[in-house]
């Protein structure tokens, strides 16, 4: 069976797609990579590349999701099949580029902790029973992975190329699917994606914003499975 490759977000792990590897390994092989060694979307592009079987379905939530567009449009014909989770395929905007900026010289004085709990991570997830709980992963994974890869995953993210022509051209079975209280990725730029792709579903879960594979595990995986099995 085709492998299935996951690429988590920024400062996440393997553990963002927890609920899901434990779902489906049992079906298909599952991969993850881990986006922590480039300062570029292409270079991490380029890894996943050289290091990928010959054929594999494609899932990336956020900033996974843009580094599969880029793997998408370095070779679509390696990509069986996409699903593009609580993401965003522009370019980034000025206003959000003069934001990174303050955040990373507090990273290099030492304050990654306070920057992922202040200031990006109020902003992730819908109200519910387990917001504790997965604020807490959140913060391991990326305490984890430290400050060097968010200062390498922020330069990345600034300089990411628009994939609106990536997604145009792409004719393989595509899911799109975003937390219905997202603030970063809102629900209007993934009915942009669904309609960019021409084989694609669009899926909105309740009750979950930028982390659904978390929030709203089965769900999530549900909606991953009715992805893998369209023929």
């Amino acid at each position: 069976m085709t492998p299935l490759i996951l690429l988590p977000g920024m400062m996440c792990d393997a553990r963002l797609f927890g609920p899901q590897i434990n779902a489906l390994s049992g079906r298909l092989p599952v991969m993850t990579f881990p986006l922590s060694r480039h300062d570029s979307v292409q270079a991490m592009a380029d890894d996943i590349l050289q290091n990928a079987p010959p054929e594999f379905a494609l899932a990336g939530l956020s900033m996974g999701g843009i580094v599969a567009m880029d793997v998408l449009r370095r070779a679509p014909e390696r990509v069986s099949r996409l699903a593009l989770i609580d993401t965003n395929p522009l370019a980034e905007k000025s206003e959000v580029k003069a934001r990174r900026i303050p955040q990373m010289a507090a990273v290099r004085d030492g304050r990654l902790r306070s920057v992922m709990r202040d200031e990006m991570k109020p902003s992730y997830l819908a109200d519910g029973p387990n917001q504790g709980a997965i604020l807490d992963l959140c913060m391991a994974m990326a305490t984890d992975l430290g400050p060097d890869v968010f200062l390498r995953q922020s330069q990345a993210l600034m300089d990411r190329p628009d994939q609106t022509m990536t997604l145009k051209a792409y004719t393989g079975k595509a899911l799109v699917l975003c937390g219905q209280e997202d603030r970063l990725c809102p629900v209007e730029r993934h009915q942009m994606m669904h309609e960019l792709l021409s084989y694609s579903a669009l899926e909105i879960v309740e009750g979950a914003g930028h982390l659904p594979t978390l929030e709203q595990p089965r769900k999530t995986t549900a909606a991953l499975t009715r992805w893998l099995e369209d023929t």
